[in-house]
C-alpha cells in the first residue's frame, strides 16, 4: 500500500509510512510531533480506505490517501477515471434536472416532514416526523412536490415544516401517462 500526501502545492507519492513522516517533517508549518506521528502510523496500519485529513490551523489541512498506484502519474490517471461525469448543464445537479424534467402523467410522491401536533393531556405542541404518500397528476417531479405540499398546508398546522424538493426527504416515481 502506497501513500499520496498533499499540503497545498507540496505533494508526493511514498512507499512507506516512514517516508511519509519524513516528507511531512520537512514542511515547517505542519509541526510534526510524536502524537501526529503515532496517529499517522495508526491510520496507515488500519483497514480504513477513506482519505484522512489533518488540521494544521483553521481551514488549513494536509491529506493522506492510501493507494495501490506505483507512480504519481498512475495515481493521477486513476483519480481522473473515478470522477463522476458532469451534469448536462453546468452548475446544475442531476437531482434538479430530474425534478424539472417535464413528463405529464401520474406521479407517486412521498414526503417526510415535521408536523406540529398537540400532545393530549398537556395541551402543548410538538413536532412529529410524519410520512405522507400520494398519487397526483402532474407535469414534473417538482409539480408533484408542489401539489403535495399545497394539499398538506391546507390540512396541517401552519408551523409544520416541509423539506426541500431537492433533499432526501422527498421522493417521486413517474407512474405513467394520464388517461
Amino acid at each position: 500500500m502506497n501513500l499520496y500526501l498533499r499540503y497545498f502545492d507540496n505533494e508526493t507519492l511514498v512507499y512507506s509510512v516512514d517516508e511519509a513522516i519524513d516528507f511531512l517533517a520537512r514542511i515547517d508549518e505542519i509541526g510534526m510531533n510524536p502524537d501526529l506521528e503515532d496517529d499517522i502510523r495508526a491510520y496507515v496500519a488500519s483497514d480504513m480506505i477513506y482519505p484522512k485529513r489533518y488540521k494544521i490551523r483553521p481551514r488549513v489541512y494536509f491529506i493522506i490517501i492510501k493507494t495501490d498506484a506505483a507512480s504519481m502519474q498512475e495515481f493521477k490517471n486513476n483519480r481522473t477515471l473515478r470522477e463522476e461525469p458532469a451534469p448536462k448543464e453546468r452548475g446544475t445537479s442531476p437531482v434538479i434536472l430530474k425534478l424539472n424534467e417535464e413528463r405529464e402523467g401520474w406521479y407517486e410522491g412521498s414526503i417526510d416532514f415535521k408536523r406540529v401536533q398537540m400532545v393530549p393531556g398537556t395541551g402543548k405542541f410538538q413536532y412529529r416526523d410524519t410520512h405522507f404518500v400520494a398519487q397526483v397528476k402532474a407535469i414534473s417531479g417538482l409539480d408533484c412536490y408542489n401539489r403535495i405540499v399545497d394539499h398538506l398546508r391546507q390540512r396541517v398546522d401552519d408551523r409544520s415544516q416541509f423539506p426541500s424538493a431537492k433533499g432526501k426527504n422527498f421522493q417521486f416515481v413517474y407512474l405513467g401517462k394520464a388517461k
